[in-house]
């Protein structure tokens, strides 16, 4: 009888559940009501949705239930809309944001029940009154996004049941913002990135919310009489208020402090960071008892941190990075709590001191170092085992050895870049099996990383060894358990043939291996394994052989090609169509470069000495972004390209040594960016235009030299104010020098100049490492200095140089030029320059290089040049001087070829002898009428070497005797015998140079 009921029971339950079941499933499957879905089919009618965001936003009877549509969320218990979460979508492998654009329809009235609504990083007409109307509205989210109207509703003062409120880098006009007062319920409030600098009662109202919790106004712009209203006012905010982010306003202290200290019982979470809170750090940051988050990054504070901050017992992250505390390390960490602290930021001060034992710190999982002054070496040993995760280190002056790492076995980024540690490195790495970064270049690590010492290492994925005296030997059949994303190991040793060892690695997007040592060609599976999304790839200055193939297959990240100092050959070969940096200079690549034309995203383009040839492309319209062309010795012909002239933003040319003809094209006066043009050793014609002068005038380098060019120099190049190097020598050029050069202040001052030698820009920035590539596009000038063409590159900053030689010039040399005082080198030879050399001309005291030779210049030398005291080379040889050289170290140190060819020149150093000095006609005669200088050292070393004499016998006894006098005697000797040996070679030096022929 019992069995039948209880079968009976479960008969009945089963069949209760069976129902319950299926009538859920049908209410799951057209869950949402007919109302809310033609609500949001209607706003979707006024969208534009190009990338079909909006796809499953369908009428059709398989898609009836709007709560399984793409960002719409459903109540589980009435089925109405509650949720519309609609951001636009970042695409990180086409680097783009695609979001819906169109109006915001009012359809969205008809959602009763809509409490969440996120339209962010979506591009609007507007933001329409109407969402004042969404009584329900409890988070509303409108970030970043674009608008064609800056209008903003005042109307959203009427959601009081509003939560959240973020409007951040939204392109709108706040004039007032009164409207917020009536968000009583508001607890999150973002404004950042809004221009609220003319915003009239900033706030004012604002401070009246009662519930806010978190307030963000990041770079708003905050004028300082504004925020002073603001935050005298903002005392009503109730014990909730915890999290204040006004980073990058840039307010003084005391508009900030006196305010903020009114909250230490609440605030948890404070970013002060790019502001102007110069000097210390105040102590009343320590009673903020239950603060987690301190943020006073970039403020220029100074000083050390209070001990104050020991009572900091919650702390969980202190960043306090970018500003100039100065304080000893190891006094530094005894005022922190060492339990809580688990992000430390110390990057970039001025803290001194040896490295402390950070391992008491015992919740400490990051600590940033970097950019200070520390030295001294690693602790002996490290007290406990440390949960640190990453330590960086990079840019001080640590010194010694690394310590043993077994206490610090969770590290998984460790960075000690740039300091003076020594040793060997292999045998550090073996306890490191956390280890996914590691940046250890720029030290002195000596020694052998073989595969074995990275054997362990499988997690790693960014390596940098680079710059230091290692040897890789890593054999090719590692069986690798890593896979490196970033791979540098610039100037160490990887032998001379390509590493096989690469081959194991399939997922780098940047390597490094420049300057190791390969002198083999690249085996194909190299270039077949570059994956499509590799930055940087460096192979310069090696002795890598053989062609390049095709590369455009690796298109998509933009990246940076730099194969310079190699021995590729053969034609150019196509590249990523998004190339940024292409430099393949110093190679024997051949053929033309018409293929450079599609190359659109290319900003630096460095494909000299090579023997590339052919006409230049015409298509330089189409590479408006380049920077930096340099196109030097080479094998190129015809004229320069008319579309050179779009390249607006370029600041350097050099096509030198090429075989170019032809006038300059006028569209070069576009490229106002100019800081460099050399277009010298071509066959260029015609006259130099004077929109060189008026247009270009930034320029510092200028050179036309060794060309075809002809008539007058225009007087618009005196409106080059910033050159420092202007070289129009070996042309046909005539007429006067222009007087106005002295309007060149870039030649007129004292100081060494200002011309930057190169050009260095961040190649590779890695967000998820910290690998910055330096680049570096070098200016390189060719010189005609001192008797031989020079190249000067990393001096060049150095060089103040005005060189008009090997022309037809005529005239005087301008009494104005003199006024040039920052010059180094002038060269006016072989000309027809007449008159005389000007009197002041002693003024050029920078002068190193002067070079007059080969004129029709008369008159005297004049007594000045005497005052040149660093002149290291003259010539004034074959002209018509006459008189007297005068008389200086300086003068006289030349020999007699610096005077040649001027027959009524006279004086030292040449026999010509001036009226009224006695005649010198044999060596024997010169060696008896001896100068008063000669006979003076004459006398002075016969009386040291008597003096010598008569010094050692007569205190012989007492100096063998006496150890103290012997110790000072011969010590007081040594000193003579140095000053006797010193004028012994200056007396010999001027007898040569007065009986040299």
């Amino acid at each position: 009888m019992n069995l039948p009921l209880y079968l009976l029971f479960i008969l009945i339950f089963s069949n209760i559940y069976l129902v319950s079941c299926i009538h859920r499933r049908n209410h799951a499957q057209t869950r949402c009501s007919e109302r809310d879905r033609m609500a949001l089919l209607q706003f979707k009618k006024g969208l534009v949705d190009d990338y079909a965001l909006l796809k499953s936003w369908r009428n059709t009877n398989t898609s009836r239930d709007c709560c399984k549509w793409r960002g719409v969320g459903c109540s589980n218990n009435t089925g109405q809309v509650i949720r519309l979460d609609l951001p636009a979508v970042w695409l990180e492998e086409a680097d783009q944001l695609l979001g819906l654009s169109g109006e915001i329809g009012s359809s969205l009235l008809s959602l009763n029940s809509l409490t969440y609504l996120d339209l962010s990083g979506n591009s609007f007409t507007r933001i329409p009154n109407f969402l004042g109307s969404l009584k329900t509205l409890q988070h509303l989210k409108l970030t970043n996004i674009e608008l064609t109207s800056s209008k903003f509703p005042h109307q959203l003062g009427n959601l009081s049941s509003l939560q959240t409120l973020d409007l951040s880098a939204t392109s709108i006009v706040l004039k007032t913002t009164d409207w917020l007062s009536h968000l009583s319920s508001l607890k999150y409030l973002n404004l950042s990135y809004i221009d609220l600098s003319d915003s009239v009662g900033l706030l004012s109202n604002a401070i009246k919310l009662p519930s806010l919790v978190d307030l963000r106004l990041v770079n708003c712009l905050l004028p300082n009489n504004t925020a002073k209203s603001f935050f005298r006012s903002m005392t009503n905010l109730s014990d909730s208020f915890a999290v204040l982010d006004i980073n990058s306003n840039y307010l003084p202290a005391s508009e900030i402090y006196p305010w903020l200290f009114k909250f230490s019982s609440s605030l948890t979470d404070i970013n002060l960071s790019d502001n102007e809170l110069l000097g210390i750090i105040p102590e009343e940051f320590g009673t903020f008892k239950n603060l987690q988050t301190l943020d006073l990054t970039n403020n220029g504070l100074e000083g050390g941190i209070p001990v104050s901050f020991r009572n900091l017992g919650k702390i969980r992250e202190l960043s306090l990075s970018g500003n100039n505390l100065n304080q000893d390390l190891p006094s530094f960490f005894s005022n922190l709590p060492q339990m809580s602290l688990q992000v430390l930021d110390l990057y970039g001060n001025q803290l001194s001191g040896s490295l402390p034992d950070f391992t008491t710190f015992t919740s400490l999982k990051e600590l940033y170092l970097g950019q200070n002054q520390l030295n001294g070496s690693f602790p002996r040993k490290f007290e406990k085992i440390s949960n640190l995760s990453i330590l960086d280190l990079a840019d001080n002056s640590i010194n010694g050895l690394l310590p043993d790492f077994s206490a610090l076995a969770s590290l998984r980024e460790l960075y000690f870049e740039r300091n003076l540690l020594n040793g060997t490195l292999a045998e550090k790495l073996d306890p490191l099996s956390m280890l996914e970064s590691l940046g250890a270049s720029s030290n002195f690590f000596q020694g052998t990383i073989s595969e074995t010492h990275v054997a362990n290492l499988s997690r790693l994925r960014y390596l940098d060894l680079s710059n230091n005296s290692l040897a890789i030997e890593i054999g090719s059949n590692l069986s690798a358990t890593f896979q490196l994303e970033t791979i540098s190991l610039s100037s160490c040793k990887l032998g001379s043939s390509f590493p096989r060892w690469l081959r194991t690695q399939t997922n780098f997007s940047v390597l490094d291996i420049s300057n190791t040592g390969i002198n083999d060609s690249v085996p194909n599976w190299f270039w077949e394994s570059l994956i499509p999304g590799i930055r940087y790839l460096n192979l310069s200055s090696n002795q890598i052989h053989g062609m390049i193939p095709d590369l455009d297959f690796i298109s998509g990240n933009q990246p940076i090609i730099d194969m310079s100092s190699n021995n590729f050959s053969g034609n150019l070969p196509l590249f990523p169509l998004d190339v940024v940096t292409l430099k393949l200079n110093g190679n024997i690549l051949s053929g033309s470069i018409s293929s450079l034309c599609n190359l659109t995203t290319l900003s630096r383009l460095d494909l000299s000495n090579n023997k590339l040839s052919g006409e230049l492309p015409n298509c330089w319209n189409t590479l408006n972004n380049l920077a930096i062309l340099n196109l030097e010795d080479n094998g190129f012909i015809g004229v320069v390209p008319e579309s050179m002239g779009a390249l607006e933003f370029v600041s350097m040319i050099s096509i030198r040594g090429n075989s170019l003809t032809g006038e300059l094209p006028a569209s070069l006066r576009n490229c106002t960016s100019l800081l460099l043009l050399d277009l010298g050793e071509n066959q260029l014609s015609g006259k130099i235009p004077e929109w060189l002068g008026e247009s270009l005038s930034l320029l510092l380098v200028l050179s036309l030299q060794s060309n075809q060019f002809h008539g007058a120099i225009p007087t618009s190049l005196c409106k080059l104010e910033m050159i420092q190097i202007l070289d129009l020598s070996v042309n046909n050029i005539s007429g006067n020098i222009p007087k106005c050069l002295n309007n060149i202040t870039g030649m007129s001052m004292r100081d060494r100049g200002t011309l930057r030698s190169s050009f260095e820009y961040n190649a590779v920035g890695l967000v998820r490492t910290r690998l910055a590539v330096r680049a570096r596009v070098v200016f390189k000038v060719l010189l005609q200095w001192k008797g031989r063409r020079s190249e000067y590159q990393n001096t060049l900053r150095l060089v103040v140089s005005l060189d008009l030689s090997s022309n037809r010039l005529t005239g005087e040399i301008p009494g104005e030029m003199t006024s040039l005082l920052g010059l180094i080198a002038l060269n006016l030879s072989r000309n027809s320059l007449s008159g005389s050399i000007p009197q002041d001309i002693g003024r050029l005291g920078q002068l190193d290089f002067l070079d007059l030779s080969r004129n029709n210049l008369g008159g005297g030398i004049p007594t000045s040049l005497a005052q040149l005291s660093y002149l290291g080379f003259l010539d004034l040889s074959f002209n018509n001087l006459s008189g007297r050289i005068p008389k200086s170290t300086q003068l006289q140190s030349f020999n007699g070829s610096s005077y040649a060819g001027n027959s009524n020149l006279c004086g030292v150093p040449l026999l010509n002898v001036c009226p009224g000095d006695e005649a010198r006609s044999t060596n024997q005669d010169i060696s008896e009428q001896e100068s008063d200088d000669d006979k003076l050292d004459k006398r002075f070393i016969v009386s040291v070497v008597a003096g010598v004499a008569f010094g050692f016998w007569g205190f012989c006894g007492s100096l063998i005797l006496k150890h103290s006098w012997r110790h000072a005697y011969f010590g007081f000797l040594n000193v003579v015998i140095n000053s006797f040996l010193l004028r012994l070679e200056l007396s010999f030096a001027r007898l040569r140079r007065q009986t040299s022929p």
